[in-house]
């Protein structure tokens, strides 16, 4: 039987669904923090950056149609060498970083709901919800939890849409003040590049190229409606947020800012929704990163790009748990050491390298005539999206230096690990002969 291929409201709806995740619940707190009332400007300019992106990601889709992704794009313009393997270690270090923020994320809705503050009892939640997914993942629980994913995004859109109509129903102006000084516009640019983050979705469009309807005219039209979609919900639902609250209370209460806006139009009722929908979307992302994450680490360690004896890869016990054992631990780390500001960021810039590779692979490959593309166009998004990735490095060594150093480590470990660990080992193809078995945002 022929497989049913994905439309283009199917595929949008696919991107749609990740990209209104559990970041806008997660860090919309922490940009009013930085950006203040100024907040949708920096969605509006983050918007921008993800078309910049997305243009590259529609042409390079409509010739190399493989769910590896960008990996694929980045592989078939420079070959399978050290800045391939890096990058593919990086791909998952995302994952698994993500799943601390989610993790984090998750305690400061749930404490809240039940009507507890404790930083203690935060962390324990923390690890506990990690360990919890870990045990579903190990035992099968995921699939369930997949088959749910339709419903799960259905519902947390709903929410979000109520809480637009909710909070235009009691809009002040008092509470906007736009700030378009030196140091407003300096908060819209530190926010945007942190927001940046929250339209990373649209890659599984190409991830799933394979299975789209058409996917030389179908990928480019679902990439670009998917982002603008996403970019009016952000923009409607931080003017909403913003014109009911004072953007102070949003800032004191950054771990649960949406519930807390729901608030003024909603009562308990509204603090309850947003924070039950808040939490059924960080738990289905955290689930699909974690699923997704874990077999990332199993492919790289098969492939040995992740140092790990292939022996005990062939046990029973481990097998393909290990990536999940591997992905689990270290997002543990990341959760218990630090910040969830200092998550966001490091998630932002990670992505933001491999969309500079993709940028520059379709450079490359439009150079050659093997893409199709403006050169101009896409060198100017070049320089922009570096921009961005230094104002990212810039914005974490003048607010957290210790997040800035362990960036950068990052960055020089996953080079290493690959020079020197992997160069030993057969190279390998990813855009034909090997198929990565995981998504990649």
């Amino acid at each position: 039987m022929k497989e049913k291929k994905l439309s283009l409201l199917q595929a949008v709806s696919l991107a749609v669904g990740t990209m209104i995740g559990a970041s806008i619940f997660s860090i919309f707190g922490v940009g009013v923090k930085i950006a203040g009332t100024d907040l949708p400007f920096a969605f509006v300019l983050s918007g921008i950056y993800a078309l910049m992106v997305g243009y590259s990601y529609a042409k390079l889709g409509t010739k190399i149609v493989s769910n590896a992704g960008p990996i694929a794009f980045i592989e078939k313009a420079i070959g399978g060498g050290t800045i391939t393997g890096s990058l593919s270690i990086l791909m998952w270090l995302s994952y698994v970083i993500s799943i601390a923020l989610f993790a984090i994320s998750f305690a400061g809705y749930f404490l809240p709901v039940i009507g507890i503050q404790n930083p203690a009892l935060e962390t324990f939640i923390t690890v506990f919800i990690i360990s919890l997914f870990g045990a579903l993942n190990f035992f099968g629980g995921s699939e369930a939890v997949g088959k749910l994913e339709f419903w799960i995004v259905l519902t947390k859109i709903l929410i979000l849409l109520l809480f637009i109509v909710a909070g235009f129903s009691v809009f002040s102006r008092e509470f906007l003040h736009f700030d378009f000084s030196s140091q407003g516009i300096k908060g819209i640019l530190n926010a945007s590049v942190i927001f940046f983050l929250s339209y990373m979705g649209f890659g599984l469009i190409t991830n799933a190229s394979e299975n789209i309807e058409n996917p030389e005219k179908t990928v480019p039209k679902a990439i670009l409606m998917s982002i603008i979609i996403v970019l009016f919900i952000y923009v409607l639902v931080s003017l909403s947020a913003l014109a009911a609250v004072p953007a102070y209370k949003l800032v004191k209460y950054k771990e649960n800012a949406l519930a807390v806006a729901a608030e003024p139009a909603l009562g308990k009722f509204g603090f309850f929704l947003l924070s039950i929908g808040a939490l059924i979307s960080i738990s289905s992302a955290l689930n699909a990163t974690l699923y997704s994450g874990a077999n990332a680490a199993y492919a790289l360690m098969k492939k040995g790009y992740i140092p790990f004896p292939q022996k005990q890869l062939k046990r029973k016990w481990m097998s393909e748990h290990s990536g999940l054992y591997l992905t689990c631990s270290i997002a543990l780390l990341f959760a218990l050491f630090f910040n969830i500001t200092s998550v966001a960021s490091m998630i932002s810039l990670i992505t933001t390298v491999i969309y500079i590779f993709v940028i520059y692979s379709h450079l490359k490959l439009a150079e050659r005539e093997k893409a199709d593309g403006n050169k101009g166009l896409i060198f100017f998004n070049l320089v922009v999206i570096t921009f961005v990735a230094v104002e990212i490095l810039k914005y974490q060594y003048i607010s957290n230096k210790k997040t800035f150093i362990v960036s950068i480590g990052l960055f020089i470990i996953c080079i290493l690990v690959e020079s020197l660990y992997y160069s030993k080992h057969r190279k390998i193809t990813i855009s034909k002969p090997f198929k990565l078995p995981f998504n990649i945002p």
